[in-house]
């Protein structure tokens, strides 16, 4: 207000929220205080422009320069911005999900289905709720008190929802809900109490888009092969893209697909917004359940069956990381290589994704393969390479 800008301030919300309201309220732009998925001691911003979009690099250097240089001018004091309060800003969120085309909201009701919600104490156990309450869901919480101290690691992985699968097979629920501290990731929980993987939300709910709108996918390097086998099935193509939502976004928006995301949970759903959104991933994932008419562990099993390994290898400083990718890119260069963001090598039933870090001298190394054991030999073996090199 400094500045001579005025503040809409929403109060408690989400990542998603925060980005359709910068278009509902035709706003130059947006900023979300949050520190996601860590410790409350690394809150920062996410800065968004007048679309509901996340910068791109060019425009986020463009700021750091202006902040770093001081290169602003603060108004007078009889122009100041004004503050103000709007309310009712997640509700607006889910009347937007609930009027997509494809969330059938009569037949989801008509179902009656029961659920366990984990909001992980962040604002999801406001959302989600609201969202279920609407849809005739009988729903039982845990970790939904919006404290932002997190009752165990929000990481949306198997062994950080032990609470939630019991309490699933405990209410006799037919499956369970987890979100991020952001409500921009989703993953699922069967109704025997394993794991729907984050890795498959964005599967399921592709299936379900695609089964009603053919088109093109997009997912980063680093996600599961499954999404470029259901986008296949349905007779569409596959499009990958650098790991990070904004180039998922880019690529989506340049070959024009029906659904995207990240294997980390993320469903970016172009009728709706470009943006990850727990939300609306809700809303597909549940009118595909319905439209089945089956156990969320049947619906699974439809889907190919992948084993992801993450792993990293550490360096030191005086090694040339740029340098392994060239050598190894050159090694494997008979088989299906993508250089966009670091080295991907596809091969007939496998993949592995090698990325460095800008801030240490370590290589990210990701793989998947049809079974665990072969994720696993895979990566031994570029390990091998890279030690070679």
């Amino acid at each position: 207000i400094s500045l001579g800008i005025d503040v809409c301030d929403l109060g408690l919300s989400t990542t998603p929220t925060v980005e359709l309201m910068v278009t509902e309220l035709m706003a130059d732009g947006g900023i979300i205080i949050t520190a996601s998925h860590n410790p409350s001691e690394w809150n920062a911003l996410k800065l968004l422009d007048s679309k509901g979009e996340f910068l791109n690099a060019h425009s986020g250097n463009e700021i750091v320069s202006i902040s770093e240089n001081d290169d602003y001018d603060f108004t007078g004091v009889y122009d100041l911005g004004i503050i103000n309060k709007v309310n009712d800003t997640m509700q607006i969120h889910i009347n937007s999900v609930l009027n997509l085309k494809l969330v059938n909201t009569e037949e989801i009701r008509k179902h009656k289905l029961k659920v366990v919600v984990d909001g992980v104490n962040s604002t999801g156990g406001i959302i989600v709720p609201l969202l279920l309450k609407q849809l005739n869901i009988k729903f039982e919480t845990i970790h939904c008190e919006p404290t932002g101290h997190f009752a165990h690691n929000p990481e949306p992985l198997k062994k950080n929802l032990l609470d939630l699968s019991n309490k699933v097979i405990e209410f006799g629920a037919d499956l369970g809900i987890a979100v991020d501290p952001d409500v921009d990731r989703l993953v699922f929980i069967c109704e025997n109490g394993e794991i729907f993987g984050e890795e498959n939300t964005l599967v399921a709910c592709s299936d379900y888009v695609l089964s009603k709108t053919p088109g093109f996918t997009v997912s980063n390097l680093s996600s599961t092969r499954a999404l470029r086998d259901v986008t296949e099935k349905h007779g569409q193509s596959y499009f990958a893209s650098a790991v990070g939502e904004v180039n998922v976004v880019n690529q989506m928006k340049e070959c024009n697909a029906v659904i995207g995301g990240e294997g980390n949970g993320g469903v970016i759903y172009p009728e709706s917004h470009y943006g990850r959104d727990a939300i609306v991933g809700i809303g597909l994932f549940l009118s595909l359940l319905v439209e089945k008419n089956m156990k969320v562990s049947e619906l699974l099993s439809t889907y190919p069956k992948y084993y992801m390994v993450k792993e990293k290898i550490n360096l030191s400083k005086e090694i040339d990381v740029d340098n392994i990718l060239i050598n190894l890119a050159s090694k494997y260069s008979k088989d299906n290589i993508n250089e966009i963001d670091g080295l991907k090598i596809d091969f007939k039933e496998s993949w592995v994704h090698l990325r460095k870090s800008n801030t240490e001298p370590i290589i990210r190394i990701y793989s998947e393969a049809l079974t665990e054991d072969k994720a696993n030999r895979l990566v031994d073996q570029i390990k091998n390479d890279i030690k070679s090199c």
